[in-house]
């Protein structure tokens, strides 16, 4: 379906069959991964700033934001001052895959990372900064923008818009999303979506997600 040949059909890409719940061939999905890096000539330099991207977040009772991410580049040490995405933080702890507290994160390694400022989203891209005032900066300006990318969602409806919904006649049905962690939201907007799609009464507009519990504003918006 996705022109995807793998290596048993002929193909180059790699597949392992494997199951994580039975714990089937993970010694073999671990072989074809390294195999995979040496045939590319895969590298990271380790002495640089750290660089990273969130695998997933989600907010913690006691511990607060915490987030999973797969550092690429550079050494993430405790105390680091970063950005991701539209937050910002100073590594409080780091936690390996065993839920160990290690001292530092070397590329290629997935790390649990406290000391958020907020919840990020998965994908976000991870970057140490050298000053606290830097990441202030850089998160104020990426919220402003994000702000006004939600407005323009909730307040615009363009030209294009009205127009379709002037030829189907549909109800639109305005939803808010809070879910534990942000895989889980964006699931269940996929999920909405695709629900929808071949609906031709309803039509379903997400005006806002987050991770963590329903705040009053939460309640503010969905009364609006």
């Amino acid at each position: 379906q996705y022109n995807v040949q793998v290596e048993d059909m002929g193909g180059e890409v790699l597949c392992v069959e494997l199951s994580a719940k039975k714990k089937i061939n993970l010694d073999r999905l671990q072989d074809a991964i390294l195999l995979q890096s040496e045939m590319l000539n895969l590298r990271a330099n380790p002495d640089r700033a750290a660089q990273g991207a969130v695998i997933e977040a989600k907010m913690e009772r006691g511990r607060g934001s915490v987030a999973t991410v797969l550092i690429q580049k550079g050494t993430l040490s405790i105390g680091d001052t970063f950005v991701v995405g539209s937050e910002w933080g100073k590594v409080r702890a780091l936690l390996d895959d065993k839920g160990h507290n290690i001292v530092r994160a070397e590329p290629g390694q997935p790390v649990e990372v406290l000391g958020l400022s907020g919840t990020p989203e998965s994908g976000d891209s991870f970057n140490v900064v050298d000053s606290e005032t830097r990441a202030r900066e850089i998160v104020e300006y990426r919220l402003r923008k994000k702000k006004e990318k939600e407005a323009a969602v909730i307040t615009g409806t363009s030209f294009e818009q009205l127009l379709a919904q002037s030829r189907d006649n549909k109800k639109e049905l305005p939803i808010i999303i809070k879910a534990d962690v942000h895989g889980s939201v964006e699931a269940i907007a996929g999920s909405l979506s695709k629900m929808v799609e071949d609906n031709t009464e309803v039509a379903v507009r997400v005006l806002h997600t987050g991770v963590g519990a329903i705040t009053e504003s939460d309640v503010t918006l969905a009364r609006a």
